[in-house]
């Protein structure tokens, strides 16, 4: 399965069960895989594989805003791909039936990626909009909702396409602003495993996927795969394994990206083969993810920038200090953060990533034994939950807190975005053992819920009596969450990223991850 088949929604037996009156949806965040692509290389042409794919009718109507008389105008034209001919002179790329006007770039969201995606963006409106009425039906502003991109245009696309399959032109303000999308720069992004600008993450990614060549590159699964498809490897690297040219995992790529596309973009029947596909897949996820579920530095620098801003982000909007994201959106006008006042508190984030995301958020909190490597338009709901009484009302305790005033600080951060510079001044960002017994206790009454592709995700660490809701362990208390969470949160990530170069890469003792 390369796209996620998504189940029919809830019962209202289903819905009561999972959502049940004594827990009040406070704060929810979605990660999302980006939809179906085509491949990130060009491989396989000796099989009869194009290396380039048809899929891409957006091209033919793309737009970007021009500046013309000192007004922004939009500026509406059609992509074409030139590549090099058989004398290395310029030509055309075409698609198998000799298309150029929908053919797709190397790793290009397709069409039907942002038909999946656009519907994932309906299945949560249904869930969260019609059938809980925790969103609202209709949106003046996206000022609740934080969204965020990796720098990966096929990320921010599926994003795009989610938010406006939850927000449909329908059920948007005629004058609605445009709503921010948060972005970072390649060398701090932290919404995917970055070993390209984090050396050390990128040697600990070496040894283990080492470690998996070592443990199959001669075995009996090797040689089944070798016997199946080992002739369309390219003459120089005639055998199949872990670490060949193209590596497994890539094999895996275009396998995967053919069978979610049409039969004019297909490989030989024995790249389909079922129990080929189920080996490739195993190892696919033990090369990949085994060090998250082995080693706490493996885990800070490859998730844990992003799995401290999840947390973060829970806490905010238990504090009510803009730490849930409202300081990023930046109010309603959509301003660049040089004011406030417009900014409400954030109910709703989507974040607009990856495969490697998925699993690794998922393996770091001990929640992916056993499970296939993620589908297209995957996504993971992490919610968080307050406590009721019995009687429906709310829990009167130290857990319901005034919004603080935010501090500021008059330093170089200042001087770029204004007076409003937060300074993280709440308990969001520090571990939980450092808090003071007032402060940890603002966190009760609340829990959290790791939803994957609709199936809910047991975390071992939650599974303690006390460290979750009583009568059912899916539910973790925030403070075992942020527990688990803060133990491979980096304190400083670009340091931890230099750091330890000479130390070995595999931990001396187990350090198993969702604990």
């Amino acid at each position: 399965m390369t796209t996620h088949q998504p189940r029919a929604p809830y019962t209202p037996e289903e819905l009561k069960a999972l959502y049940p009156k004594d827990l009040e949806l406070h704060f929810v965040q979605v990660l999302l895989r980006h939809g179906e692509r085509s491949p990130v290389s060009a491989r396989f042409q000796n099989a009869g594989l194009a290396p380039f794919w048809p899929y891409c009718a957006v091209a033919r109507q793309l737009i970007n805003a021009t500046q013309e008389a000192n007004e922004w105008t939009p500026l509406k034209w059609r992509r074409r791909i030139e590549t090099f001919g058989s004398d290395d002179g310029p030509i055309l790329a075409m698609g198998p039936r000799g298309e150029v006007d929908s053919v797709c770039n190397l790793g290009e969201l397709t069409d039907k990626g942002r038909e999946t995606t656009f519907a994932l963006g309906t299945r949560l409106r249904r869930l969260y909009v019609d059938q809980l009425g925790y969103m609202p039906e209709k949106i003046q502003d996206a000022d609740m909702i934080y969204l965020r991109a990796t720098p990966v245009p096929r990320a921010l696309e599926s994003l795009q396409q989610t938010f406006w399959g939850m927000y449909p032109a329908q059920h948007r303000s005629v004058n609605m602003p445009p709503v921010t999308i948060i972005t970072r720069a390649p060398a701090d992004e932290t919404l995917f495993p970055n070993d390209s600008n984090c050396r050390r993450f990128a040697q600990l990614s070496r040894a283990f996927a080492q470690r998996t060549a070592d443990r199959w590159n001669e075995t009996n699964e090797m040689e089944y795969l070798n016997k199946l498809i080992s002739k369309w490897m390219p003459e120089n690297s005639k055998r199949v394994g872990v670490d060949s040219h193209p590596r497994l995992s890539g094999i895996m790529d275009t396998i995967n990206s053919t069978l979610a596309h049409g039969a004019e973009t297909r490989l030989p029947k024995e790249f389909y083969d079922e129990k080929g596909r189920a080996i490739v897949d195993k190892i696919g996820v033990e090369e990949w993810f085994s060090g998250y579920q082995e080693s706490e530095e493996y885990r800070s620098l490859g998730i844990g920038g992003l799995m401290g801003d999840v947390v973060s982000r829970m806490v905010g909007s238990v504090e009510g200090q803009g730490n849930d994201g409202a300081l990023e959106v930046g109010g309603k006008d959509g301003s660049t953060g040089t004011g406030r006042g417009g900014e409400k508190a954030v109910k709703f984030a989507l974040s607009g990533c990856h495969d490697t995301t998925l699993a690794a958020v998922l393996s770091s909190l001990g929640a992916f034994d056993g499970e296939k490597w993620p589908p297209y338009t995957s996504h993971i709901a992490l919610e968080l939950f307050k406590k009721n009484s019995a009687d429906g009302s709310q829990l009167s305790s130290a857990a319901t807190i005034s919004p603080r005033p935010l501090k500021t600080e008059n330093g170089w951060y200042a001087r770029i975005f204004g007076s409003f510079a937060p300074t993280n001044s709440g308990i969001a960002r520090r571990a939980f053992e450092t808090l003071e017994e007032s402060e940890k206790a603002t966190l009760d009454a609340y829990y959290v819920r790791v939803r994957y592709n609709d199936k809910v995700m047991k975390i071992p660490g939650c599974a303690q009596s006390g460290k979750h809701l009583p009568g059912d362990g899916s539910y973790c208390t925030l403070t075992a969450f942020k527990t688990i969470v803060d133990r491979y949160t980096p304190k400083h990530w670009k340091q931890g990223c230099v750091s330890n170069m000479d130390a070995p890469a595999f931990p001396e003792k187990p350090e198993p991850a969702g604990y």
